[in-house]
């Protein structure tokens, strides 16, 4: 009998390593227009997208590719309507170049084609904490294209995303030292109004960006077009080395 229990702890003991070592593995996938069989006949405007994907099964590996799916899918979207309807990546390249088609019928003297730029790559990754870097870059008319950055920390024991307050330990005093890292890499004295060079932030207060990611060596606080400056300043990003964060991170 008390062979049988040893056993059984052992194998308990085991199967529970066994599962909080589990390591996600990513390949990296591409799709473009040429893979839509509309395209091969008429000229399509440009999509080019750059992915990973979870190759195992299992639940994990699901929850991760449905979130980089989503992604791509609401990133293709173009539409009047803001829910993206399609279910995968080639329907929103398909409804991305019917909506082209359809401005260009009614805007005939289009000057120049939409295109789609979408990245997602790995920048961080233990059993802990895996950090990905979205981009997606859209021209549809106008002046300018449309771009994007931000970043999803998922738990890749459970394939369920990290919100920012949990991967920092105190999410105020963190603030207030992030805040001085900003002044120190912008020029702003610590008496001085944070939106002294030109900066937006609200009422004047400084705050985290809605995108912290985490790559090899540094925490990255990224804000994008309009949250805190104009179109022509791109994203602004801070980034403080791991080690000096170290203290704040839950991981």
């Amino acid at each position: 009998m008390n062979n049988k229990i040893a056993l059984l702890l052992v194998l308990i003991i085991t199967l529970h390593g066994c599962k909080r070592n589990s390591f996600v593995v990513f390949s990296s996938e591409n799709f473009t227009e040429n893979a839509l069989e509309s395209c091969k006949t008429i000229g399509c405007p440009e999509i080019t997208i750059n992915y990973l994907s979870v190759s195992s099964e299992g639940e994990v590996s699901e929850k991760i590719n449905a979130k980089i799916n989503k992604f791509i899918i609401e990133a293709l979207n173009i539409g009047d309507d803001s829910i993206a309807h399609a279910a995968t990546i080639s329907e929103a390249a398909t409804d991305f170049i019917k909506t082209y088609r359809l401005h260009s019928a009614e805007f005939p003297d289009m000057a120049t084609d939409y295109f789609a730029e979408i990245t997602v790559s790995e920048m961080f990754h233990t059993s802990d904490l895996i950090s990905l870097s979205f981009r997606k870059y859209l021209y549809t008319g106008g002046a300018h294209g449309y771009e994007k950055l931000s970043f999803l920390n998922i738990d890749p024991q459970t394939g369920e995303e990290i919100p920012s307050e949990e991967i920092i330990k105190d999410i105020n005093r963190f603030t207030q030292f992030a805040e001085e890292r900003f002044r120190e890499k912008f020029g702003i004295a610590k008496n001085e109004n944070i939106n002294s060079n030109g900066f937006s932030f609200e009422n004047d207060q400084f705050h985290l960006p809605e995108s912290i990611g985490v790559s090899k060596s540094a925490l990255l606080l990224l804000y994008n077009q309009y949250d805190i400056a104009s179109y022509a300043d791109g994203p602004i990003e801070l980034k403080i080395p791991l080690k000096d964060v170290e203290p704040f991170l839950n991981f």
